[in-house]
């Protein structure tokens, strides 16, 4: 891929990636399309019947990346206005309704400056739909089923509603700093609890995590009336959290929740990259 930054490089760029191409795949076609400096991640939560019906949930903001892997989502999106929302949506859920789609599907956009840019669909549930389930109080995994049963769709769109704010962390089982697997047995384990905190996991003192497969072994979600109380029961979620004999990465959340950009909701699919970096600088330093 090249980054054409003005006109006069195109056809330059344009014929070093064609020769590129050329040699590693033996086909020399180029495409272009927009770049995008610094968007936010947004995906839509859709649901068809396969009949025509469709609709969607609202969107969930999964900026927070570490090289394209999802870290920290939430729902809804600190950018996005009841207005995009309502807009977006409608799109997404035409689209859905448009092609026939059945079952549960996640579209994925790249927004910026108000402007919002295809990425891809996921057909299928996805790790981060609890923050849904929280702002919607709607069972996805359940609509899901019922769907594949061959039933319609149990609700309509102006029957949904969204309420409040959701988090989600993803608890992986690697060292907070250099990212690196830590997998072991877990000596011991006490998840967090209380009003509107739910914990997703499998784990349990004596497990013993495979080095097989991904490092994430739970998923931390909470539920605020505001933004900013939906962080304060995260960040206490956090501490309340036990996982001992692994090395996880709930420090590198606490340390997210409490710097000023999360808090002001101001990241961009970038910002986490370049956020580990300057601790990285500060670190050695």
């Amino acid at each position: 891929m090249k980054v054409v930054p003005d006109e006069d490089s195109l056809e330059s760029l344009m014929g070093q990636a064609s020769s590129e191409a050329a040699a590693a795949f033996g086909d020399p076609t180029v495409y272009m399309e927009k770049y995008l400096g610094n968007p936010r991640h947004i995906e839509f939560q859709v649901f068809g019947d396969g009949k025509g019906n469709a609709i969607h949930l609202g969107e969930r903001d999964c900026s927070l990346q570490r090289r394209h892997q999802k870290v920290l989502e939430e729902a809804p999106s600190p950018i996005i206005s009841a207005e995009e929302r309502a807009r977006m949506g409608k799109v997404c859920a035409d689209a859905m309704a448009e092609m026939g789609y059945r079952g549960a599907g996640t579209i994925e956009f790249l927004w910026e400056n108000g402007e919002f840019f295809f990425i891809e669909m996921n057909t299928r549930i996805q790790v981060e739909h609890p923050v849904t389930e929280m702002i919607t109080g709607f069972d996805l995994v359940r609509e899901q089923i019922r769907i594949a049963g061959g039933a319609g769709l149990s609700v309509r769109q102006e029957d949904l509603e969204f309420r409040g704010h959701s988090m989600e962390c993803r608890i992986n089982a690697e060292d907070p700093r250099t990212f690196l697997p830590s997998p072991g047995k877990v000596t011991s384990y006490h998840a967090a609890g209380g009003m509107h905190v739910r914990v997703d996991s499998g784990l349990y003192a004596g497990y013993s995590i495979p080095p097989y497969y991904d490092s994430m072994i739970g998923k931390l979600i909470v539920y605020g009336r505001s933004r900013e109380s939906c962080m304060m029961r995260m960040r206490r979620a956090l501490e309340e959290m036990v996982i001992g004999g692994v090395k996880t990465n709930i420090p590198l959340h606490q340390a997210l929740l409490a710097d000023p950009d999360v808090i002001h909701g101001d990241y961009t699919i970038k910002w986490l990259e370049e956020w580990l970096a300057r601790e990285a600088d500060e670190g050695a330093a």
